[in-house]
């Protein structure tokens, strides 16, 4: 019984390679998981490739929803389930159940299909030149170290594992600076494995990666993410390195950057974090403070927000919003995308290069509707408020509030909406039950 969450994921494998959608390819050969492992043809180890990438949006929604109720960008007040404004809001989390262990089992998910698709390049029988070996090397680290980022910022001091290709002897639990620094370093293998490797990629990749499909453009999402860890260790001069090789564009469109794509056919999967406005059951609500603290003007409140006729109460809680950041249920969910970018490169210039990081905000502003910055440029105290606060409107329900609050020690109810007797503030998810059997 022990460790089952990581274990069960490698069972998961036959499943979602035949729900995967994503430009698919034949597998004449039939693989079994197996198959994979010792032999396995270019086919095989091509389907592999196709998977990791369909594997990644299965239960987007359990990761964004639960990061962003805790980090009280909008609630589930629907009614369909009481631990969502319960469980998620007073505490504690309950270290067997579906809020932990779901989001929990799925990025490991996307770790140990990473895993298998390294071992299955290793030891085809394709005959792979060392350059293509690279390339699927690069593209599955890269992944790898984003599903194993998202994790850690779920668990944060409860720790993560970094390793887990053995099964049956899996690594220890590292605190979260460890995770990051071991994040990194799997980033940087992965960033030299793509330098070393063919211009194109061996196997298919979705239009979600349009842009970002060759092996010198899938490193500067590679190096994206390493801005985004970079960030996250209080690296700022580490983080304005990478990001002059990642595809951040002060002059680009706020969109750019890869996403998980959608579709309603066959065995494909739909964007399950769009609801239905005005539509009742659909009520994930906007807390009415990001309505109200934003800057008169800004379109990020018109586009990301419906009213909802008369708003809606839930277990004494009350919003007039409902939340409206997706237009439909084939609509992108991004990796990561250059808007953020351009802020990481707000803040990280804070205090060095005030000057540019203020051309930063502005960018975000403008697009916004809003004009220029009109605080104290020379304050990094005032700068960070408004780089938060830029970060509060253009990543709503992106995963990044909690997060943020979180690394910049603001985690607290002077941030954080306590609405009701009884409500925390909590900073971690706990270790899911069966990891510690």
């Amino acid at each position: 019984m022990k460790n089952n969450i990581i274990k069960l994921s490698l069972f998961s494998l036959i499943l979602f390679l035949s729900g995967c959608n994503l430009d698919e390819i034949e597998n004449p050969n039939a693989p079994t998981v197996g198959s994979f492992g010792s032999g396995s043809s270019q086919a095989d180890v091509q389907l592999l490739a196709v998977g990791l990438e369909a594997i990644m949006r299965n239960d987007l929604a359990f990761h964004y929803d639960t990061v962003s109720i805790l980090g009280r960008e909008y609630y589930d007040l629907t009614g369909v389930d009481p631990r969502y404004t319960q469980e998620l809001l007073k505490g504690p989390l309950d270290n067997n159940g579906f809020l932990t262990t779901r989001a929990y089992a799925a990025w490991y998910k996307v770790v140990q299909s990473a895993n298998v698709l390294i071992n299955a390049v290793e030891n085809s029988s394709a005959g792979f030149t060392d350059e293509v070996k690279n390339s699927y090397y690069g593209y599955a680290k890269t992944l790898k170290a984003y599903a194993l980022l998202m994790v850690a910022n779920r668990q944060f001091t409860n720790g993560i594992r970094l390793e887990v290709e053995d099964l049956n002897n899996l690594g220890p639990f590292v605190s979260y600076t460890e995770a990051l620094d071991g994040i990194m370093t799997l980033l940087n293998e992965a960033n030299t494995d793509l330098a070393n490797a063919t211009d194109d990629f061996d196997f298919p990749i979705s239009s979600g990666f349009d842009g970002f499909n060759t092996t010198a453009t899938y490193s500067q999402f590679n190096r994206a993410i390493a801005a985004r860890t970079a960030l996250y260790q209080g690296n700022n001069t580490m983080v304005l390195s990478l990001l002059g090789s990642s595809f951040l564009d002060l002059n680009g469109d706020l969109f750019d950057g890869p996403a998980h794509i959608f579709g309603l056919t066959g065995n494909d999967i739909q964007n399950t974090q769009f609801h239905v406005p005005g539509q009742s059951g659909q009520e994930f609500m906007i807390l009415d403070g990001w309505i109200a603290d934003a800057e008169p003007g800004d379109t990020r409140v018109t586009e990301k927000s419906f009213l909802l006729p008369g708003g809606t109460t839930f277990d004494d809680l009350s919003a007039q919003y409902q939340i409206a950041v997706y237009d439909s249920n084939v609509d992108p969910v991004y990796l990561i995308r250059n808007e953020e970018l351009i802020l990481i490169y707000a803040e990280a210039n804070i205090g060095t290069n005030n000057s540019e990081s203020v051309n930063a905000i502005n960018v975000v502003r403008n697009a916004a509707g809003l004009g220029n910055y009109a605080g104290d440029q020379n304050d990094p105290d005032a700068l960070l408020d408004e780089v938060l606060n830029q970060r509060r409107y253009s990543l709503l329900a992106e995963g990044h509030r909690w997060i943020d609050l979180r690394r910049l020690n603001r985690l607290n109810a002077s941030n954080i909406s306590l609405d009701r007797p009884g409500d925390n503030v909590i900073d971690a998810f706990p270790t899911p039950f069966t990891e510690n059997q």
